[in-house]
C-alpha cells in the first residue's frame, strides 16, 4: 500500500509520519465502525466502516487561552489528519470545572479556525453530502465515563479510598520506596460501588475520598501506584451545570475520550509518556468488558516546543492577567496565539515556524529569533510598503521656496510593493518641510556615518536630494530641527536623479500630508532566555513596550485591522491594532524589525 505521503518528497520526515505510515500499510484501523454518537454504549457496535483513514484530536483544557505551544500541537495533528487522508477533532478536556469557563472555549475555537483549520468536514457516513462538525466536549462524555467506573468496581480493579489527601500522597512512595496499601483497598466491590454511589449522591463532602484504580502500589512507575479517577467537587460546569458533583481525573478521562472518538493517534508532549502504561491499561480492560471496541488508540509522545524568552505555563501567564501586567490574554506581547495575532503573526508564519521547528522524541529550546524570522520570510514577499517616521524631528529645504515656489507640494510615487510591480505605486506629497529620524542628523561625522550632517548629500527615498547646512538644538542639547538646501533637477524617476551620486538615502514624510498616529514597539516579554526559573516579576524585560508618536505616510490612511501588515521601511514589520482600530484610534503594531536586533 502507498501512502499519500510516499508521493510528497517534499515532506520532512518524522517517527510520527512513519507509526502512521506503517499502521496505513498493515490496515491496523481499517474495521473502525463510525456510528451513532460518542458516549453512546452503541457507538462502536453500530454503524458504517469509519471513511476516514486516520482520526487524531486536539484535545485542549478550557482554562485559558491557547499560546504558540498549542499552535504546534494544532498544526501537527490536523496537518497529518489531512495529509493521511483522515480527519482531526478539536476536543474540549473539560473535567475540571473550577478553572474552566465558555471564555475559553470560545476563544479556543476561534484561534483553531484562525490558523485556517476547520472542524466542519463532510464526512458524516449516516447523512451523505452532510456535515460533520468535529468539535467535542469531555462533559458529553461524563454518562459513560461514570458507567465505566462502575465496571472498574465491579470487576475488582477500582476501589473508593477514604484517607485524605496527605495521607495518599504519603503512602503513594517514592522512586526509591514503593507504595503502601491503602486500608480500604481490600472493601468488596460491593462496598466500594455503595461508596461510590454516595460520592455521586453528594453524601461526602469535598475531599472525603477519590476513586483509585487497583494496579500495582510497588510499580517502578508511579502513575501506575493505584491512580485517582475520580474526585469529589461541588462546582458549577460551563457545560453539564450541577448535575454532577464527582468529576474525572484527566488521566482517567483522556483515554476513554480517544477510544469513543475513535481516534487512532494520540499524539501528546513527553510529559505524558510516563502516563502512557495507564492509557493502555485502562483502554485494555474496557475493551475486556465490551465497553470500547479493539483496537484501540495508541499513544505516542513527542518534544514540546520551548521558545526562549517565553513562558507557556497557563498559570504563570494568567498571573501575568491577573496582576495587570499585561493588557490581558491578547496583549501583543503575550505567547498565546491571540496575542500574537493582535501584534502583527499571521497563521502562515506561525505554521512555517512549527515546521521549521521539528517533530523530535527529543527536547531543547528554540532561539526566539526564528519564530521572527518565520514571520518576516511570509510577509516580505507581500507585505505593502510605506514610510513612517518614528522619533521625528522637522527637517526644512530653506531654498525650496526659492527653487520650487512658495507653497509647492510636489508630487512623489514609490511601488507599493517592490517585487510586484503590478500591485501599482503609492503617492504622497514633498515640500519644504518634511519630517526625519532623529537619529539621521549628526552634527559631526562618526566613522560610517553616511546619513545628514553638515556639507553631505544625501537622497530624501522617492524624492529629491539634499545637502545638510546643519542643526539647531536646545539649551539641553535636544535636536530642534534640521537644516538643508534642495539640488536642483535631482528628483527620483528623473533623467537628473542620477547625476548626484550620493551614499546615504533616507526615509522621511512631508509635514503637508503626514497622518500622525500612535506606533507601539514591542519586544520580548522576558529578558531571562528560559524564564520560569526564578521570581517571574523579576525576569519581566521592562522595555518590551516603547510607545511612539509618529508620523506615517498618507497611503496608510485607510489601513484596516486584519490584513496581512504593513512594512514600514527601515523599521520592521506593522499591523493595525486590533483593539485601538475598534476605539477609532490610527495604532500600529511592530511584530517584528527588519532583523534580529535582540541585546545589540
Amino acid at each position: 500500500m502507498t501512502s499519500p505521503a510516499d508521493n510528497d518528497s517534499t515532506k520532512p520526515s518524522n517517527f510520527l509520519r512513519h507509526v502512521i505510515e506503517s499502521d496505513l500499510e498493515q490496515g491496523n484501523y481499517s474495521t473502525r465502525k463510525w456510528g451513532g454518537s460518542p458516549g453512546d454504549a452503541a457507538h462502536h457496535a453500530e454503524g458504517m466502516q469509519d471513511p476516514a483513514k486516520v482520526r487524531m484530536r486536539f484535545p485542549p483544557e478550557p482554562n485559558g487561552y491557547l499560546h504558540i505551544g498549542h499552535a504546534k500541537s494544532i498544526w501537527l495533528n490536523f496537518e497529518l489528519a489531512k495529509e493521511y487522508g483522515g480527519v482531526c477533532h478539536l476536543r474540549f478536556d473539560d473535567t475540571n470545572p473550577e478553572k474552566e469557563e465558555q471564555e475559553y472555549v470560545d476563544a479556543i475555537r476561534d484561534a483553531v479556525q484562525w490558523l485556517g483549520y476547520d472542524t466542519h468536514l463532510a464526512d458524516n457516513p449516516a447523512k451523505p453530502g452532510e456535515a460533520n462538525d468535529h468539535v467535542y466536549f469531555a462533559s458529553n462524555y461524563f454518562d459513560f465515563m461514570y458507567r465505566a467506573a462502575e465496571y472498574l468496581i465491579g470487576a475488582g480493579l477500582a476501589y473508593v479510598d477514604e484517607q485524605s489527601a496527605e495521607q495518599i500522597r504519603a503512602n503513594r512512595g517514592d522512586f526509591n520506596t514503593p507504595g503502601t496499601d491503602s486500608p480500604f483497598r481490600g472493601r468488596t466491590p460491593e462496598e466500594n460501588l455503595a461508596r461510590f454511589r454516595a460520592m455521586r449522591d453528594g453524601q461526602l463532602d469535598d475531599g472525603a475520598a477519590v476513586l483509585r484504580a487497583r494496579i500495582d502500589m510497588a510499580s517502578p512507575n508511579i502513575n501506575m501506584r493505584d491512580p485517582a479517577l475520580y474526585r469529589i467537587r461541588r462546582a458549577t460546569h460551563h457545560n453539564t451545570g450541577d448535575k454532577w458533583c464527582i468529576y474525572p481525573m484527566y488521566t482517567f478521562a483522556h483515554p476513554i475520550e480517544d477510544a469513543l472518538e475513535q481516534i487512532t493517534h494520540s499524539f501528546c508532549t513527553l510529559e505524558f509518556e510516563d502516563q502512557r502504561p495507564f492509557y493502555d491499561w485502562l483502554l485494555d480492560r474496557l475493551a475486556e468488558g465490551g465497553l470500547i471496541a479493539s483496537p484501540h488508540p495508541r499513544q505516542y509522545e513527542f518534544a514540546r516546543l520551548n521558545v526562549t524568552h517565553v513562558i507557556t505555563s497557563k498559570r504563570r501567564l494568567r498571573q501575568l492577567v491577573e496582576e495587570n501586567h499585561v493588557d490581558g490574554w491578547d496583549d501583543p506581547r503575550m505567547p498565546t496565539l491571540a496575542g500574537l495575532r493582535r501584534r502583527g503573526y499571521t497563521p502562515e508564519a506561525l505554521k512555517l515556524f512549527c515546521e521549521r521547528s521539528g517533530v523530535t522524541k527529543s527536547g531543547g529550546w528554540i532561539d526566539y529569533a526564528s519564530l521572527e524570522a518565520a514571520l518576516r520570510d511570509t510577509l516580505d514577499p507581500i507585505a505593502p510598503r510605506a514610510m513612517a517616521v518614528l522619533d521625528p524631528v522637522k527637517l526644512v529645504i530653506t531654498n525650496w521656496d526659492e527653487l520650487m515656489g512658495a507653497g509647492f507640494l510636489d508630487d512623489c510615487t514609490a511601488p507599493v510593493h517592490p517585487h510586484h510591480p503590478e500591485r501599482g505605486q503609492r503617492s504622497f506629497k514633498i515640500g519644504r518641510e518634511v519630517w526625519i529620524e532623529r537619529t539621521d542628523y549628526e552634527d559631526v561625522q562618526p566613522k560610517g556615518f553616511f546619513r545628514l550632517f553638515p556639507g553631505n548629500k544625501v537622497r530624501l527615498k522617492y524624492g529629491h536630494t539634499i545637502v545638510c547646512t546643519g542643526g539647531t538644538r536646545d539649551a539641553s542639547g535636544k535636536l530642534q530641527e534640521v537644516q538643508a538646501t534642495l539640488v536642483p533637477d535631482t528628483k527620483s524617476g528623473t533623467p537628473g536623479a542620477d547625476a548626484i551620486k550620493v551614499k546615504g538615502n533616507i526615509t522621511w514624510v512631508a509635514a503637508a500630508d503626514a497622518l500622525q498616529a500612535e506606533v507601539r514597539l514591542y519586544e520580548r516579554l522576558f529578558a531571562a532566555a528560559q524564564p520560569g526559573s526564578g521570581e517571574l516579576l523579576e525576569e519581566l524585560n521592562r522595555d518590551s513596550l516603547v510607545t511612539c508618536q509618529a508620523f506615517v505616510e498618507p497611503s496608510l490612511a485607510g489601513a484596516a485591522e486584519g490584513g496581512a501588515g504593513f512594512q514600514f521601511e527601515r523599521h520592521g514589520y506593522f499591523v493595525v491594532d486590533a483593539k485601538a482600530a475598534t476605539a477609532g484610534q490610527r495604532v500600529f503594531n511592530r511584530a517584528a524589525g527588519m532583523r534580529d536586533s535582540w541585546g545589540k
